[in-house]
């Protein structure tokens, strides 16, 4: 089913109707706001391979946040600065300094207290990698005393799992792609992540199963520093937009990312 097929179905022709009518009654553009140094500078995260990969003949940051970070600047008629950073932790921190004006990441309460949210763009599933002769068979089975789990270091599994186990014991990885590595190198019980990159690692590195489903849902949406809530009718806008008009969904067509679906618009 097509995008505009999803949304129709999923809220009816009325609320569609509305979201629409929203977006074609766009806020004025805080330019001044947005990029008070001239240019957008914009977090891109290659930590999390939904939102961002480097080209692999180029070495060019791609993905579904770099065309969104110049879909904006576009629209705002300032030229776009992105920043790389290898982990979601290190971008919060970079939001929260002001170091830069938008950033990709997971809604998560926590972050709330550093940055300003949209609403999401997109939804990612949050999964579980182990061993194959691990006794862990269900995702129930992961919250057990004496099971280690490894996360990426402020990353929204970190900070979800952080919240939610009461018995297994977290282990930090520098950063998301480094879990794997680490939840082998250390032999521990089970890795933590998004379900595309431990896709990936189970199929380059042998003796390793994804458990069935997932223990979490991430919704994806663009941060902004405190004291520019300015911008937040115009970024809701945008973003909303972005969903509808099917701009999201090609993109993630384009990247070929797959497990990823656009997020729902928002009320």
């Amino acid at each position: 089913m097509v995008l505009w097929q999803r949304v129709a179905s999923g809220l009816g022709l009325s609320c569609l109707l509305g979201v629409l009518a929203a977006c074609a009654t766009s806020p004025r553009a805080p330019v001044a706001v947005l990029a008070p140094t001239g240019s957008l500078r914009a977090a891109i995260n290659f930590g999390n391979p939904i939102l961002a990969i480097r080209d692999a003949a180029s070495g060019a940051p791609r993905g579904v946040s770099v065309d969104l970070a110049r879909e904006l600047g576009r629209r705002l008629g300032v030229p776009v600065v992105l920043h790389p950073f290898d982990s979601a932790g290190k971008v919060v921190q970079a939001v929260k300094n002001a170091e830069v004006d938008i950033a990709f990441v997971a809604l998560d309460p926590v972050r709330a207290n550093d940055m300003l949210q949209t609403p999401p763009y997109v939804i990612i599933e949050g999964a579980y990698l182990v061993k194959q002769d691990s006794p862990i068979q269900r995702n129930e089975d992961v919250d057990r005393a004496g099971n280690r789990v490894v996360v990426g270091n402020g990353s929204a599994y970190d900070l979800y799992l952080t919240r939610a186990l009461k018995a297994a014991t977290l282990v930090k990885a520098p950063t998301s792609p480094t879990v794997t590595d680490v939840f082998l190198a250390q032999n521990m019980e089970v890795a933590a992540g998004v379900k595309q990159q431990l896709q990936a690692d189970a199929q380059r590195l042998p003796g390793l199963r994804l458990l069935d489903g997932r223990f979490m849902v991430i919704q994806q949406a663009m941060g902004l520093p405190k004291g520019r809530e300015a911008a937040l009718p115009y970024m809701h806008t945008f973003i909303e937009e972005m969903k509808v008009s099917g701009f999201v969904a090609k993109a993630l067509q384009r990247h070929q990312i797959e497990g990823a679906a656009v997020a729902p618009p928002a009320p």
